[in-house]
Order: structure tokens, then sequence, then C-alpha cells
């Protein structure tokens, strides 16, 4: 029985097609081509530079940060990535994953501090956390294809939608997670709130931060495959035509490759918040 129909389905049409596309399509016009020189300048850099050297800073970077184990992996790692002719593929991952990344971080980070010191904009910012991680992930992927097209601008954006949660809540969490005796001890000696947050709780709450960052790169590595499906280029396109043509081999040596970068930056920016 059917008494009530809620015509969800013609509203969001009529808003999208009537208003949203017309009225904002020359702003978010600008916001692409933005996204797309930044996502070209990373990969272009990426993919001009020597293999050798990016292998070197990898190596050093892991040894450095997460010992000698993981220096080891990484140095097979890119071997790996090398021998099986996919390097390139995993320098526009690589980028991707980077860009969605930094600008997860970028609004992350001031969210989950502002979140953490003022309770109404953390009883707002949770329920849009919670829609944001809960939501089909091929639900939001068309909306970015009307808004932004084909190719890696839509699947930064999606990675973006996708992987930012972590970084809000885990730098929420970590600043709640500064005891309230070394706050109010910093507010006796006269510290200003500006102080206290840079000198005293960022500080104590960098380590949670890195985990939710961590968190981050892994939720936009894990986006490689499906963000290939609307024109990104990579890893992930590797994967979808080897699935597309049946092609077991090559499906594998893409998720192979993947694994090898998830792996690779999992350790390190462990590693890093470790040091930190």
């Amino acid at each position: 029985m059917n008494y009530f129909q809620l015509p969800l389905e013609q509203w969001t049409n009529t808003f999208v097609d009537g208003w949203l596309i017309p009225v904002t399509s020359g702003l978010f016009d600008q916001i692409s081509e933005w996204i797309a020189a930044f996502i070209d300048g990373v990969t272009n850099l990426l993919i001009m530079t020597p293999p050798e050297i990016i292998a070197i800073l990898l190596v050093l970077l892991a040894w450095k940060t997460a010992g000698k184990g993981v220096a080891l992996f990484t140095l097979i790692g890119c071997f790996y990535l090398g021998s099986v002719a996919l390097w390139p593929e995993s320098m526009q991952t690589l980028a991707i994953v980077l860009v969605s990344t930094m600008i997860s971080v970028i609004f992350g980070v001031p969210i989950g501090i502002l979140s953490a010191m003022n309770s109404v904009v953390d009883k707002i910012v949770k329920p849009i956390l919670d829609f944001m991680q809960t939501l089909p992930i091929f639900v939001y992927l068309i909306p970015a294809i009307l808004l932004f097209g084909l190719g890696g601008v839509p699947a930064v954006i999606a990675t973006f939608v996708f992987a930012a949660p972590p970084a809000v809540r885990m730098t929420n969490l970590g600043i709640k997670q500064v005891p309230e005796e070394v706050v109010e001890a910093s507010r006796a000696f006269g510290s200003t709130p500006k102080q206290l947050l840079f000198k005293v709780q960022l500080p104590l709450a960098i380590p949670t931060i890195m985990a939710g960052i961590n968190q981050t790169i892994m939720l936009a590595l894990s986006m490689a495959v499906v963000a290939s499906m609307i024109g990104a280029p990579g890893l992930g396109d590797t994967v979808l035509t080897g699935i597309s043509t049946v092609n077991v081999g090559l499906g594998l040596t893409g998720g192979l490759g993947i694994v090898v970068i998830a792996i690779i930056l999992d350790r390190i920016t462990q590693g890093l918040g470790k040091k930190l």
C-alpha cells in the first residue's frame, strides 16, 4: 500500500537543472580550472622527476620516519612499480591522493579545531560528517560529474567528500583530549586563547591529528578504482581496464601497485606522527 509519495527525485532534478547548474556553472568552472591546474602541476612534477630520485627520496623519508624495514620495503615497492611499467600511472594516482589529502587537511583541520572549541559548530558539523561518510560513494559521483565534468577534478572532489571526515573528527578528538589541568595551568600563566591553541593544544593533539591524516590518505587511495570510473587516470584505471577485459593479470598488477603505495604512505605518516 502506498498512501503518500514524496517527489524527492523530481524536486532534486528541478533544483539541479533549473537553478544549480544555470546559476553556479561559472563558479564551478573556475574552481575546476584551479583544481585542474593544481593536479596537473603535481602530476607533471612527479612524472618529469626521474624515478630514481623519487625512489631515493621516498626511501630516505621512510628510513627517517619509520625505520630500516619500511625503507627496504619502499625500495622494493619502487622497483616493483618500475618493473611492471606502472610508474607513470603510480605517479598519477599519487598526485590525486596528495591533492585530495591536502584539500582535506586545509579544510578539515580548521573545521575540527572550530568544532572542538564551539559546541554549536560541533552539533552542526557532526551530522554533516555522518552524511558524508554514510552516503554511498556512487551517489555523490553524479553531482561531481554534473558540476565538474570527467577527469581528475571530479575524482578529487569526490575523494575529498569521502576522505575529509577523519581529518575533522580526529582533530576535534585530539583537541578535546588535551588534559584539562594542562589547559587550566596554561591559562593561569596568562596564555591568550591563540597561545593556548598553538602552543599547548595543537602540539599535544598532533599524534591524533596525524592519525586522522593517515586515515584520510588511506580512504583517498581506496577511492582510486572508483574514481577511475569518472575518468581519473592512474592505477585505478589499470584495475578498471583489467576488470572490463577480464584480464586477471592486469587487474592484479594494478591492484598490487595501489597496495604498495598505500603501505608506503601509511607507514611514513604513522612514523611521522610518532616523531612529531
